[in-house]
């Protein structure tokens, strides 16, 4: 196979990110754009954000299919990278990509996020995914089992169990090649471990027959360890050490996500760190401008971004809260804090659309991905803005601590040196937070 590279498309930009990284990872050049047409030079993996969460499916699906067309070239695989949970327009976009593309290899486990599929179904650390608050959130009473989902789609499935990944490699191929023969479009795969997804990689990756790979993050990875997955080792850049960046400067960490694990990640967070908090009323938001505590609540995101002070900014929630305001709410938390982004050395964004809508009002539009945290946490750096330094993160993804390693890894600080008592912190944080007690009167009801 000659001039291999990647193209991913996800629907969102912490989903583009936490796919891509594990290439990062692996040593081969990776850039994230929210950008489909832009060309990304020499880059061997470049993940297409498409921001097709929350559009009808018919125009999530085309412009899905103009992000392929558009990035498509000699020697380039596709990956439709999907939510873990099963959020969006997916199985209406693997259904217009897989006549330009070939057989789709969906396999959207992720075990070192306690994602799994067994018989068709997703389990979020063994809870059945329907059982779930995510789903129950944005999808109660519809269906969460895969086959049904991408049948509705309009492709013709067939099924892949644990036990055919963990036999003989000759016979796992010539199953695959057999499906592929036999007119199905889409094959459903279980898998428990990553063991389960590394055997799906090695597989599929050297396999002659047209298709491409839909999943999370899991999958990704274990095509990302395939050393003769591409040609030729290009190195990606390194990491800038942090200790030469400005650290006088701020850290903004923006949560637009409502999720549960996302409150617990912020209060370890805020408890640990003593980083100052603003939680931005939804009705707030919804106005934008026109409310009239629009401006004092800028005044208070600016007199922490000015003076160089670290800040935890949130959504509320109240009891008008409806998950498809998501993007409108993280596009008004971006222009509130807009006017004081220059004062930034490091973003922290969790939720993709909260990730876009920042990037974006700041002129952002593609990121060099450098490191992981932590499975999902992915670091990186703009296109000609070497002083800023980006973690994003799926909302409802990582562990309790993953807000407060992100926060630890921009202020190049190691956790040992936070005592208990809260007595030692880094430069740019605030020992109380006084920020927190005004706004819990001003946000209502918070998730």
């Amino acid at each position: 196979m000659s001039n291999t590279s990647i193209l991913i498309i996800a629907d969102d930009l912490s989903g583009a990110a936490d796919c891509a990284i594990a290439f990062a990872g692996a040593g081969r050049s990776t850039a994230v754009t929210l950008n489909a047409s832009r060309a990304m030079g020499a880059a061997q993996v470049i993940a297409v954000d498409t921001d097709t969460r929350r559009m009808p499916p018919a125009e999530a699906a085309h412009r899905t299919c103009a992000a392929w067309l558009a990035q498509r070239g000699l020697g380039r695989r596709l990956y439709k990278k999907i939510d873990s949970t099963l959020r969006g327009n997916w199985a209406a976009e693997v259904a217009a990509l897989q006549p330009l593309a070939g057989l789709a290899i969906v396999a959207t486990a992720f075990p070192a996020t306690g994602r799994t599929v067994r018989e068709g179904r997703v389990f979020v650390r063994g809870v059945p995914l329907e059982n779930t608050e995510t789903w129950k959130l944005e999808h109660a009473a519809h269906c969460a089992d895969l086959n049904a989902m991408v049948e509705a789609a309009g492709l013709r499935t067939a099924a892949l169990g644990i036990d055919a990944l963990r036999g003989d490699p000759a016979a796992l191929r010539d199953a695959i090649a057999a499906v592929a023969k036999s007119g199905a479009q889409a094959l459903i795969v279980d898998a428990d471990t990553d063991a389960d997804l590394r055997a799906l990689a090695q597989v599929t990756a050297s396999m002659d027959e047209a298709l491409f790979w839909v999943g999370s993050g899991g999958l990704a990875r274990e095509l990302a360890s395939l050393s003769d997955l591409f040609d030729v080792a290009t190195q990606a850049a390194q990491d800038v050490p942090l200790e030469s960046q400005q650290q006088s400067s701020a850290i903004l960490i923006l949560v637009g996500s409502l999720s549960a694990v996302s409150e617990q990640q912020c209060t370890m967070l805020r408890e640990r760190a003593g980083v100052g908090e603003l939680i931005v009323p939804p009705v707030v938001l919804r106005a934008g401008e026109l409310h009239l505590e629009w401006a004092g609540w800028q005044a208070r995101v600016g007199a922490h971004l000015s003076a160089h002070t670290d800040l935890l900014v949130r959504i509320g929630r109240d009891d008008l809260f409806d998950p498809a305001e998501g993007a409108q709410l993280s596009a008004a938390l971006a222009s509130l804090v807009a006017p004081f982004f220059t004062h930034l050395s490091g973003l922290i964004a969790t939720g993709g659309e909260t990730a876009r809508a920042m990037l974006g009002t700041a002129g952002i539009d593609s990121l060099q991905l450098l490191s992981e945290i932590e499975p999902g946490v992915a670091v990186g750096r703009p296109h000609g803005n070497p002083r800023l330094t980006v973690v994003t993160k799926a909302g409802a993804f990582g562990s309790e601590h993953a807000l407060y390693g992100a926060y630890l890894h921009l202020r190049g600080t190691p956790e040992s040196a936070y005592s208990e008592s809260g007595s030692t912190r880094p430069s740019g944080t605030t020992t109380s937070s006084p920020a927190r007690e005004t706004n819990q009167r001003h946000s209502g009801k918070t998730s």
